[in-house]
């Protein structure tokens, strides 16, 4: 069972789809390859699958995010594991390719978001040597025209 990291390519997308699901994101493969294409066109952001013994099993999407506060870094915008592979390393290698990638791209350090209802992925991403800095409230608002 050899672990392979890479790009992921609009074939990819149905199994993106299944993996977003799994983390409360209901994703049509159309909606994917759509978002995928989207940010191929961008080189501020890149997408990693893991494929293992060919099939897609998990993926992480990562994006500069320049601030006026602060030097350059980046942020993991979606990290998932399908359920039936997780505890085996695959996240962490994930974790290791935005990190490569970041570093490459001179930011000084990299930023994730974790629901807190999410104790699991807590404890992931401090043994990854994350550290916690704030707890914060997110505010969203609908830009879709009400009908």
């Amino acid at each position: 069972m050899a672990l392979r990291i890479r790009p992921a390519q609009p074939a990819d997308a149905p199994m993106l789809a299944a993996l977003a699901e799994q983390l409360g994101y209901p994703t049509t493969p159309g909606e994917m390859i759509a978002r995928l294409q989207t940010l191929a066109e961008d080189d501020r952001h890149a997408v990693f699958v893991a494929e293992e013994d060919g099939a897609v099993v998990g993926w992480i999407h990562v994006y500069l995010c320049p601030l006026l506060i602060a030097g350059p870094g980046a942020e993991i915008g979606g990290l998932v594991v399908d359920e039936g592979y997780r505890s085996r390393g695959i996240g962490a290698g994930l974790v290791q390719a935005a990190e490569e990638w970041a570093r490459a791209r001179g930011c000084l350090g990299l930023t994730v978001r974790a629901n807190v209802v999410r104790q699991r992925a807590h404890a992931f991403y401090l043994r990854l040597g994350f550290h916690e800095v704030k707890v914060q409230r997110v505010f969203y608002k609908s830009l879709q025209e009400e009908k």
